[in-house]
């Protein structure tokens, strides 16, 4: 397998201003890295309003970084102009949460998808665009007759599914899915990811997955991350977090996986005290101290790198 790293994350921080206090920012994403090698995923997961889906916008250049570096394939696009992206969304390209507000309601199908080649003049004309949008199309499962139609003329799932035909037709290396399914009916989410799985599979595509569903992230990922307030906290591969989680953050998460009962009701244990900290006023020290049943002294005071194990495993802990 390619051992070449796609994307490499290193300590990138993204901080918004608070308009009612100049002096306030929110610490949306605080000091995070992370590499992942092609053709392989990266699964990161959190609560909700952890920075996940702020991380994924800031890497393509969405969001202005605060500061860090975002290195796709060698070159860092973290402090490059607007004007000089090019090679960077040609690279990389997303696929939505939500299928609904994500699809121009004014466009055509084809006009959505075919958008990205007119911005970066791939085809050199209307026919061969036609041609590529009707394969795009067909590759995603639907046929190359809807491409006259209006996005809201389809279902939640069709219309990921013309999201996902947007990203691929630009034949991208790295794919970042800001949590794709959350957005869809169950019975067709299984559908959506085992078709991203065929894409990865097939044109070695590097993700970076985005959930919230602990049990659906284990399913698509080599490597997993586990986000708390801005911070990662623990980075391990996928199989092993979930048989010897390590951060009591993390272990907080997999006890609150609903279990099957055989009196019909899923059966949760309330494993994470208290509510989230605000991101403007982040707890000193490790974020995770105030709902942590493990606190000792020192993580009021000190913030715990994240430290490097054995087994490509790291966690940012006082406990190791």
């Amino acid at each position: 397998m390619d051992k070449r790293v796609m994307l490499d994350v290193v300590n990138l921080v993204k901080h918004f201003p608070v308009k009612h206090d100049r002096r306030a920012v929110v610490h949306a994403v605080d000091d995070v890295s992370f590499s992942v090698e092609r053709g392989r995923v990266f699964g990161l997961v959190g609560e909700s309003g952890c920075g996940k889906s702020t991380c994924a916008r800031t890497i393509i250049r969405i969001y202005e970084p605060t500061s860090g570096s975002i290195i796709v394939d060698g070159e860092d696009y973290a402090s490059k102009p607007e004007r000089e992206l090019s090679p960077l969304r040609r690279k990389m390209q997303m696929i939505f949460q939500d299928p609904y507000s994500s699809l121009n309601a004014r466009m055509t199908v084809h006009d959505i998808i075919a958008e990205p080649l007119r911005a970066h003049g791939i085809c050199a004309s209307r026919r061969e665009t036609g041609e590529a949008v009707r394969d795009a199309l067909e590759g995603v499962g639907l046929s190359g007759k809807h491409a006259d139609r209006y996005a809201h003329e389809f279902s939640g799932g069709q219309r990921q599914r013309i999201g996902i035909a947007r990203a691929l037709i630009m034949r991208p290396e790295i794919i970042i899915c800001d949590e794709p399914i959350s957005a869809l009916d169950v019975s067709i989410q299984a559908q959506v990811v085992n078709m991203l799985r065929d894409f990865q599979e097939r044109f070695s595509l590097t993700y970076l997955f985005i959930a919230h569903d602990l049990s659906m992230v284990r399913y698509v990922s080599d490597v997993i991350g586990v986000m708390y307030l801005g911070k990662l906290v623990e980075v391990c591969p996928a199989a092993e977090i979930y048989e010897d989680p390590l951060h009591p953050y993390t272990q907080g998460l997999l006890r609150a996986v609903p279990i099957p009962s055989r009196r019909g009701a899923p059966r949760t244990e309330r494993a994470i005290e208290g509510d989230i900290p605000s991101p403007i006023h982040p707890p000193s020290g490790c974020r995770f101290h105030t709902r942590c049943r493990r606190r000792m002294p020192v993580c009021e005071e000190l913030s715990p790198p994240l430290k490097q194990l054995e087994g490509g495993r790291g966690v940012a802990c006082h406990l190791y």
